[in-house]
C-alpha cells in the first residue's frame, strides 16, 4: 500500500497547522530562548468573508449572506495593527499576504488603505513580496488593475481544478472556463502568479487529475501549489464523504504530477510548492524556516520570537466579535508562550516541509536552543532512512517526504 500525504493549501498558513498548547493560559511557562537575533518578519491580513463556504474548508471563513461590512472591517485591521506594533517595534516587515476567505471581495480602494496603513506603521521593507488571493469567480481587470495600484505584486489564484464537474463538485462558485480565463487575466497583470491546485477529488481520475496539471504547466505560472484533497473535521465532506480515490491511485496522482512539473522546470521545494527559479514565495517560506508572522483580522495567528521566549498569539475568530474587541483595543484573543519542550516539533514542523531541508545552525538561530535538544530523535529518524543529515544540513528524504507525518512524530513531545 502507497502512503499519500494529506496536505493543505500553502496560502492561508494559519489555518494549516493548529498551534501547540492553544488554551494554554497568557501566563504560562517561559521559555529561555536565549534568541541572539529576531527572524525575518512577515504581515498577513485575515479577510474572513466568501461568497460561498466550500464544503471541504475549515478555515476560519463565512459566507457572505449579508452586506460585507467592508469599511468597518478594514477600520479594525487597522487598529489591530495599531495595537500590534509595541510587540514588534521597529522590526522590518519583509513580506504581506491577505489570506482568507476571499480577500478578493475587498475593492483595491480598501486593499489600498490597509497597505497605506502598513506602510506608515510599519518600515516595510522596499520590494517587500506582497501577495493577495482570489477566487476566480470574484475578479476582473479593473479589480487586478487596482490590486496592482495599491501595492499587490502577486496573485494566488485558487483554481482547485479546470474541470467543470470537479468544480461543481467541490462547490467552488466558478467554472472551468473561468477558471483559466482569470489564469491568463493574473498572468498578464501580474509577474507573479501562484495556481492553488488540488487533487483526488471525489471520483477523480488519475487521467484527470494529470489533464489539470498539463492545463496548470501550460499556462506556465512561476509557481504552483498541488495539494491532496483532505476530509477535515466540522466540514460537511467529513461528515458526508464524497467517494475518493483509494491511497494507491491518490499516490500514482502526486508521484506522476511531481514528475510532470519537474520535466516541466519547476522546482519542488516544499511539500506542496513548486516554482520556476528564483520564485519560490518569500512568505510562505518563511514560514517553513520558521521565522515569524505577525496575523491581524479575524481569527489569524501569529508567531513572534524575543529574546527569552518564542510567543503564540490568536484573533477572535467571529469577524463580528473580532471588530468589536479590535475597536476596544483588545483585537488579541490569547496570548502564550510556546513550552521549551514543544520548540523542535514545531521547528521541525515547519523546515522538514522543505524537500532541500535546513542548515542545522537555523535550529538554535530559530529556537535559541542547542543542538543536543533533538540529536536523540535526529539519530531516531536517521535510522528510520527518513531524513539525511551531513557537516552541516538535514533534509527528508524521498521516504521521509512520503511518510511525513510519521517523520514528524519523532519530534512530538
Amino acid at each position: 500500500m502507497k502512503k499519500v500525504i494529506y496536505i493543505k493549501p500553502d496560502a492561508n498558513i494559519h489555518g494549516v497547522y493548529r498551534p501547540i498548547n492553544v488554551n494554554a493560559p497568557i501566563v504560562g511557562e517561559t521559555t529561555l530562548s536565549g534568541l541572539k537575533n529576531p527572524p525575518p518578519l512577515s504581515l498577513y491580513i485575515h479577510i474572513p468573508w466568501c461568497v460561498k463556504k466550500c464544503p471541504y474548508c475549515d478555515f476560519n471563513s463565512h459566507e457572505s449572506k449579508q452586506a460585507i461590512p467592508e469599511k468597518r472591517y478594514v477600520a479594525a485591521l487597522i487598529k489591530d495593527l495599531e495595537q500590534s506594533i509595541p510587540r514588534v517595534y521597529g522590526r522590518k516587515i519583509k513580506s504581506v499576504f491577505f489570506g482568507g476567505g476571499t480577500p478578493s471581495l475587498f475593492s483595491a480602494a480598501s486593499i489600498d488603505e490597509i497597505l497605506s496603513a502598513v506602510r506608515m506603521l510599519t518600515p516595510l521593507d522596499y520590494g517587500a513580496e506582497i501577495t493577495l488571493e482570489a477566487n476566480p469567480g470574484t475578479v476582473d481587470t479593473a479589480h487586478f488593475s487596482g490590486y496592482k495600484q495599491a501595492g499587490v505584486n502577486r496573485v494566488s489564484l485558487g483554481i482547485q481544478s479546470f474541470n467543470a464537474d470537479y468544480l461543481k463538485a467541490l462547490g467552488r462558485i466558478h467554472n472551468d472556463k473561468q477558471a483559466i480565463a482569470a489564469a491568463e487575466l493574473a498572468l498578464k497583470t501580474f509577474e507573479r502568479v501562484n495556481l492553488d491546485v488540488m487533487y483526488a477529488l471525489p471520483n477523480q481520475t488519475l487521467e484527470h487529475a494529470l489533464q489539470d496539471a498539463k492545463q496548470a504547466v501550460a499556462l506556465n505560472p512561476d509557481h504552483l501549489s498541488f495539494y491532496h484533497l483532505t476530509l477535515e473535521p466540522n466540514t460537511p465532506f467529513h461528515r458526508t464523504p464524497p467517494s475518493l480515490p483509494n491511497d494507491d491511485v491518490s499516490a500514482d496522482m502526486q508521484e506522476q504530477i511531481e514528475t510532470l512539473l519537474h520535466d516541466n522546470g519547476y522546482e519542488h521545494y516544499e511539500t506542496s510548492a513548486f516554482c520556476k527559479p528564483n520564485s519560490h514565495a518569500r512568505h510562505n517560506l518563511n514560514y517553513w524556516q520558521f521565522g515569524d508572522y505577525l496575523g491581524i483580522g479575524a481569527g489569524a495567528h501569529s508567531k513572534l520570537s524575543f529574546h527569552d521566549k518564542i510567543t503564540r498569539e490568536t484573533r477572535h475568530k467571529n469577524p463580528k466579535a473580532f471588530m468589536e474587541n479590535a475597536e476596544a483595543g483588545n483585537a488579541t484573543d490569547n496570548i502564550w508562550t510556546i513550552a521549551q519542550a514543544d520548540l523542535g516539533f514545531e521547528f521541525m514542523m515547519n523546515t522538514l516541509r522543505l524537500t532541500n531541508g535546513f542548515e542545522k545552525s537555523l535550529f538554535q538561530n530559530r529556537t535559541g536552543l542547542p543542538w543536543d535538544a533533538v540529536s536523540m530523535r535526529i539519530a531516531k529518524a536517521l535510522n528510520k532512512g527518513l531524513i539525511t543529515q551531513d557537516l552541516q544540513k538535514i533534509s527528508p528524504t524521498l521516504l521521509g517526504q512520503r511518510y511525513l507525518n510519521n517523520l514528524l512524530e519523532i519530534f512530538l513531545n
